[in-house]
């Protein structure tokens, strides 16, 4: 059995480059061969009316990048891939995301989609953050669509910060939501493989409202409540995901879900908690083959 793992050609930072390595490494203890390579070589492409898949060598892949066309016409040529093309798409779209587990009992935050502008010459429409202020109040999150390590998500304490942040991402798909003071610059991750919790961290920011270790934050292991796990694996199974890292923010009336990450970066959460995060990824991998 042969798989391969196939990253974003131009990600350079620590956390992504540890994820594959460590996959790479859990995999060949199993006996099982993965390659490594980076999503710049072209792997699928449109002719003779038919999708070329230049991996069709491999057993599985192992999608940790955010281009969807790659993914949708791997999955499409009949590849098995972790995770799946919706599973990834879905939540690489904080706002979709949210669209999908509404409906399903999962305790959300306030939440309002941004309007999005075409033209950056027209001015914004102060109507709309007049339902901003009157729905959501102050502070108010505000967050890029997509991204992550905590980059793009920005805190408007009034109606002048609020205006200047919507200005500039006017032009960008984004969303508002409702700032938990309860877990202002905490929050708890969680991470699901398959239909099993490994564990939890509680992640504390450093003078910021933003608790991402990315972003400056540090990590430490959390005692789970067996309600928080349920909920969980819930949102797991909702977003049809093997693999997922699940943001809780903290309040005394329960867990709220902040964000789910498809692809969430383990390094950090390994270290803390000593968790093999990589191993029981390899392991739910290869029985599903």
């Amino acid at each position: 059995m042969k798989g391969v793992i196939l990253t974003n050609a131009y990600s350079s930072f620590p956390e992504a480059d540890y994820q594959p390595f460590r996959l790479k490494e859990e995999f060949s203890k199993l006996g099982v061969t993965v390659d490594i390579l980076k999503n710049d070589f072209f792997p699928v492409s449109v002719q003779n009316n038919d999708i070329q898949n230049k991996l069709s060598g491999y057993d599985f892949c192992i999608y940790l990048d955010k281009d969807k066309y790659v993914l949708h016409a791997l999955q499409k040529s009949k590849m098995r891939v972790f995770n799946s093309y919706d599973a990834i798409e879905t939540c690489d779209d904080k706002m979709t995301t949210y669209l999908a587990l509404a409906g399903h009992g999962i305790p959300l935050v306030k939440t309002l989609p941004g309007l999005l502008c075409y033209d950056k010459s027209l001015p914004l429409k102060q109507s709309a953050l007049d339902e901003v202020e009157k729905v959501l109040g102050y502070p108010v999150i505000v967050k890029e669509s997509y991204g992550s390590l905590g980059k793009g998500v920005y805190l408007a304490k009034d109606r002048e910060e609020l205006n200047e942040i919507a200005e500039k991402l006017k032009c960008v798909p984004h969303l508002f939501q409702q700032f938990i003071s309860e877990s202002a610059g905490r929050d708890v991750r969680v991470i699901v493989v398959g239909d099993k919790v490994l564990g939890a961290m509680l992640r504390q920011g450093k003078d910021d409202f933003r608790s991402n270790i990315g972003a400056g934050g540090s990590g430490s292991v959390f005692s789970l409540d067996q309600n928080t796990s349920d909920l969980a694996l819930k949102i797991a199974r909702v977003l049809d995901l093997k693999y997922c890292g699940i943001d809780f923010l903290l309040t005394s009336d329960g867990p709220l879900v902040c964000e789910v990450n498809s692809n969430a970066f383990f390094s950090s959460f390994e270290r803390v908690t000593g968790i093999n995060v990589a191993k029981a990824y390899a392991q739910f991998i290869l029985k599903n083959i």
